[in-house]
């Protein structure tokens, strides 16, 4: 309580931060002290103005300067806070300065990274550190990854303990992708080499278990459980349940979990595939990703319409012990709606809840688990047992 503000958000002028900043007026507590910070004085002012029209109270919000490439003012806002949200990407090229601000300030830290080069770089530069200061630096708390690591979490809790556990997540969604999105998965789909380079050095340094075993392989077929086909999903949302799984005893000693997007008609899946190797193979180029990236400029979004008819579900079907369960995570417009939900929930999780005495780099569950799963559900987004077999 020493520090002049409980959370700060940064990036707060972007479009997914110009919603987490519309959640957080609206329903962090009265007694929170929180604040808005950005490069830029003018529009942060004109955020503030927006948000006041139908919160009086977020006229009071403070306004910080944040420039991530300047240590100083980056250095100056941890130390300020007891959390930082930040919304500023693509990660790897301007958020390490951040993450290793804060965990020097013993400051918790929450972003909306999909980037598994950024997570195991941060891993490996900043996790020790982290440790003896107290931060909890708390990586992909968007749709990316909290829905599939907190539903897995569930989805365990309904299942035997002490078993080998099988859980399959099978995602749906109908939602349109803005410009920082975009920017972000373009940047790692041109950055291969380095991401395995990072993931290397990672595991040459993080500890795993030895007495239990952790895997993720996933291949495409076809899924009579959910009536689709089964495309694994190239995203870092099995890495993230991975992590949870192996820091936390109640996954079992044999736990597999498998990631996919559910299609359920043949020639759309092909199409999907085929579009990903498209992409994929014009993000090396770097005239392809700059006409890429002009279609849909940072900042920009889908409208207030659009995003109110997207949605998403999350179907997870669990075996372990003789028992099968089916579980489902679901809600509204999962790329900035449901995300900016989630992103202010955890960031509030970490300022108020009564949470595991934990520090370092941890996985949203392993940090805040059923606390951010509470939340959550009373901020509207459904976490459901669908079906269950066996005794």
């Amino acid at each position: 309580m020493d520090r002049a503000y409980d959370i700060v958000l940064v990036g707060a002028t972007g479009f997914v931060g110009a919603l987490t900043a519309d959640y957080l007026a609206r329903n962090a507590p009265g007694d929170c002290r929180w604040a808005l910070a950005g490069r830029s004085t003018e529009a942060l002012r004109a955020l503030r103005s927006r948000l006041a029209e139908t919160v009086p109270s977020a006229a009071d919000v403070p306004l910080l300067h944040f420039d991530a490439h300047d240590p100083a003012t980056v250095r100056e806002l941890a130390y300020s806070t007891r959390v930082l949200a930040t919304t500023v990407g693509p990660y790897v090229q301007h958020g390490m300065g951040t993450v290793a601000a804060c965990a020097d300030a013993g400051t918790d830290y929450v972003d909306l990274t999909g980037e598994p080069e950024f997570v195991d770089t941060a891993y490996v530069r900043h996790h020790a550190r982290a440790l003896r200061t107290g931060a909890r630096l708390v990586h992909a708390c968007g749709f990316d990854s909290v829905p599939h690591d907190l539903g897995v979490q569930f989805t365990v809790e309904q299942l035997p303990q002490g078993v080998p556990l099988r859980v399959d997540g099978y995602v749906r969604t109908s939602a349109a992708p803005s410009g920082g999105t975009l920017a972000s998965t373009l940047t790692a789909l041109s950055r291969g080499p380095q991401m395995v380079r990072a993931a290397r050095d990672r595991r040459n340094v993080e500890p795993r278990p030895t007495t239990r075993r952790i895997s993720t392989p996933a291949r495409a077929r076809f899924a009579p459980e959910v009536g689709a086909w089964a495309l694994p999903l190239p995203t870092i949302d099995p890495q993230v349940v991975s992590r949870s799984a192996a820091a936390l005893d109640s996954y079992g000693p044999d736990f597999r979990y498998r990631h996919y997007a559910a299609v359920r008609r043949l020639p759309v899946a092909l199409g999907t595939v085929a579009g990903l190797v498209v992409v994929a193979g014009a993000a090396q180029l770097p005239a392809a990703r700059r006409w890429i990236s002009s279609r849909l400029a940072p900042g920009d979004g889908p409208s207030e319409e659009r995003r109110a008819r997207s949605w998403f579900s999350v179907r997870f079907v669990g075996e372990g012990g003789g028992r099968r369960v089916c579980t489902e995570v679901s809600g509204g417009d999962p790329g900035y709606d449901e995300t900016a939900k989630i992103l202010g929930e955890s960031a509030l999780s970490l300022a108020f809840d009564e949470l595991p005495a934990l520090a370092g780099q941890l996985t949203p569950a392993v940090a805040m688990g059923p606390a951010l799963r509470a939340r959550l559900e009373r901020a509207g987004l459904r976490f459901r047992v669908a079906a269950r077999r066996g005794d």
